[in-house]
Parts: C-alpha cells; sequence; structure tokens
C-alpha cells in the first residue's frame, strides 16, 4: 500500500531532519526550507497533508495556507508555531487549518495527529448526493461550496461537515458536546474555540439571509433556524 504523501515546510534545519528521519518511517514526506519555494511546489505533488511552520523566509506558513486553500479546500493543514499565542491559532484556524502544534512537540504526538487527520479525510464523512437550499444560496456538500447565481463561496471540510450537521438538524438545538465530537472526536477547549470560528465564518456568509440565522442556546448549543 503507497504511504500517504506529506507537504513539510520548516526551516529550523535541525529539527526539520529529526522530524523527517522520524516521519518517513511511516510517510512519503517531502520537504521545504522556504515559504515560496514550498508554493511553487505544491502543486507538482498530490498531497494528502500539510505541515506549515508559521515563521518562515519569504512566505510565511499563513501565506502558503491561504494559497493553498485557494485551489484546494480538502487537504488537512496542520501548524507548527514556537509561539502559543491565542491570536495566532485563532488566525490559522480561519485560514481553513485542521490543528495548531506549539513547539517544542512530541514527534509520536505529530504522528498520531497526522494519522487521525488522514483518517478522517480518507473517511469523506461528507457523503452526499444531493445539496441544500439556504436561504438565497445552494450549497454543496461534496464540493464544499456554496453557491448563489455567479458567487461561489469555498468552504474548508470541516466547515462544511458543520454546514450539512446543522442543515440535517435545522430548528432543532445542537448541543455543543454532539457538535464537537461528531466534527472532532473530542470536545476538549480548543476544539470549542475552533467550532466558535467556524460558526462565526458561517454567521458572516449569511449575515444578508433573513430567514437564516444561527443562534446560540446559552450554556447549551446552537440552532440553525430557517424559516
Amino acid at each position: 500500500m503507497a504511504k500517504s504523501k506529506i507537504f513539510y515546510v520548516e526551516d529550523d534545519a535541525t529539527l526539520a531532519f529529526l522530524t523527517v528521519d522520524y516521519l518517513e518511517q511511516f510517510y512519503d514526506i517531502t520537504h521545504f526550507s522556504d515559504g515560496a519555494e514550498a508554493v511553487k511546489n505544491f502543486h507538482k505533488g498530490n498531497y494528502d497533508l500539510c505541515i506549515l511552520d508559521v515563521m518562515l523566509p519569504k512566505k510565511d506558513g499563513f501565506e502558503i495556507a491561504q494559497e493553498i486553500r485557494n485551489s484546494n479546500t480538502e487537504i488537512p493543514i496542520l501548524f507548527l508555531s514556537a509561539k502559543s499565542l491565542k491570536e495566532d491559532r485563532i488566525k490559522g484556524l480561519k485560514l481553513g487549518a485542521d490543528d495548531f502544534l506549539v513547539k517544542p512537540f512530541s514527534l509520536e504526538e505529530l504522528s498520531l495527529k497526522i494519522e487521525v487527520f488522514l483518517k478522517r479525510s480518507s473517511k469523506a464523512p461528507i457523503i452526499a448526493q444531493k445539496s441544500y437550499e439556504i436561504g438565497s444560496f445552494q450549497f454543496f456538500p461534496n464540493d464544499y461550496c456554496l453557491t448563489r447565481d455567479a458567487e461561489k463561496v469555498n468552504l474548508t471540510e470541516r466547515e462544511s461537515a458543520l454546514l450539512k450537521l446543522f442543515l440535517d438538524n435545522k430548528n432543532e438545538i445542537l448541543k455543543r458536546e454532539k457538535i464537537l465530537t461528531a466534527l472532532w472526536g473530542d470536545d476538549d477547549y480548543f476544539m470549542g474555540r475552533s467550532l466558535d470560528v467556524f460558526i462565526s465564518r458561517l454567521r458572516k456568509i449569511f449575515k444578508e439571509e433573513n430567514t437564516v440565522r444561527i443562534e446560540n442556546i446559552p450554556r447549551i448549543g446552537f440552532k440553525l433556524v430557517m424559516e
């Protein structure tokens, strides 16, 4: 069976050597130390997952993630950073990252996270042979996008899964724990913060829709209201 292909960008030579040496036991990993060079080569390989350092020469990890997401909304993205600032974590999640690992980290932990995201993406949790009408939008779960006339809004895989979960339970209260478990398999603090970011983005998309809103139910969860 072919190994999963990992796109890895890290400018710390020592850390990169140790990480590649460990991960290549399990994966086909390609390493870049320069952000601009990495972006140029991303589309040359059919990668299954991205690991991006935040602080990089020429293009930082956030810029690389943005360029990747412009053309690929499905591939899992894992950020690595020496910073533990909440603002950096939120920025990464808004760009469509799946997780944020703070340095120093355990290579075993990194490998476990990689395996979790690869399994989730290969399971293709959003399998639905239909589209949904949401106000003036048409939602296509398989394509991770919303359309309205000539307008197209791309979503990440996780955002699509969240929206589909809301639609399958529209006008019903969804407990926060149920949402977290359905999307991440866990309900810890950082996954909860990720959920808040995704809900904020969905609200922004539908802000002009008078018949669609995501209500916050204090201390319980959320409800997608469609009138």
